[in-house]
């Protein structure tokens, strides 16, 4: 399959997959682990419809799209603080591309459908807690990413990843398997990483460090409101800033894990902000949403990106 950044086409993603389908379907996510689903009938059911409503969006919007495994925190530490070991952690990874596989056979190639094993970070995804040094990053990272690869995924997504070394291991471990991999970073609203590092230096250091081998990056869980004044015009980092997953909210990490309630914002003026980070990206070719976010966020997005 042709990644975003060699198709030309505009790719949507899904949007805040375990937002809405907490507050809006009303499915218990122990651990914000959307995985569990998958192994139960009912629950998988949920997340067979939750797909099929993106797929279904962009046929309409004549977009592709990219559509995460629900895997995000289908690793080891979170594996165990929900009662799976290693040998269920690859069984779930695998059942979860095995789902997006039915998807892309069943639209038959409308939209075109790109599976993106989803990887997420080893700590909480708000704040960075313990950090790890690449080599160990790489060695967490590898069994998911080498079960992913293995199942043959289009490529590997990183999301809300909080600090430069965790990327460059995964950026690593994909490698070595072979797979295309997609960095995205969170910032907080001050639009640094929660590490303190600014964005643009963390693209460069792990280009830096990996010779430049992630396919592309990205930036998700924040609003734009957050990150739109360090996207210097003409930084060649921009360069490699390809795809968007904001929030719907403009409430900060700490806001939004305090909250009991979903702020989903306002689909047309985040598809505005969208607009107007367009002008600034421009290499810009894959859109979606992230907390907070629906099929709404995403229409809203992806027709404010092409008009």
């Amino acid at each position: 399959m042709t990644l975003p950044t060699q198709d030309g086409r505009l790719f949507v993603t899904d949007g805040g997959m375990e937002t809405t389908l907490i507050f809006r379907d009303g499915l218990e996510l122990p651990e914000f682990a959307s995985f569990v689903l998958l192994d139960d009938e009912a629950t998988l059911a949920a997340l067979r419809g939750y797909y099929e409503s993106y797929a279904q969006l962009a046929s309409e919007l004549g977009t592709g799209i990219v559509l995460d495994t629900p895997t995000w925190r289908a690793s080891a530490d979170w594996g165990e603080r929900l009662g799976y070991d290693r040998t269920r952690l690859e069984d779930v990874n695998r059942r979860a591309v095995a789902l997006l596989r039915e998807l892309r056979d069943r639209r038959g190639g409308d939209p075109p459908i790109l599976i993106s094993g989803c990887v997420g970070p080893r700590g909480d995804g708000y704040v960075v807690g313990e950090t790890m040094g690449a080599g160990e990053a790489e060695r967490y990272h590898s069994p998911q990413i080498a079960v992913l690869g293995g199942e043959g995924v289009d490529l590997v997504s990183a999301l809300t990843l909080t600090y430069a070394d965790e990327a460059v291991g995964i950026v690593h471990a994909a490698g070595r398997q072979g797979v295309p991999v997609v960095i995205s970073f969170t910032v907080e609203t001050d639009g640094r990483l929660p590490s303190g590092q600014a964005l643009g230096e963390a693209i460069e250091e792990v280009d830096r460090e990996t010779g430049g081998a992630a396919a592309y990056f990205m930036v998700n869980c924040a609003h734009p409101t957050h990150f739109a004044h360090v996207l210097d015009a003409g930084a060649p980092w921009l360069e490699r800033l390809v795809g968007l997953r904001a929030n719907a909210s403009t409430k900060s990490h700490a806001e939004l894990d305090a909250s009991d309630e979903l702020d989903d914002g306002d689909p047309d003026d985040l598809g505005e902000r969208y607009r107007s980070l367009a002008d600034m990206l421009p290499r810009l070719a894959v859109v979606g949403g992230c907390c907070g976010t629906d099929e709404r966020h995403v229409a809203a997005v992806a027709r404010a990106v092409t008009r």
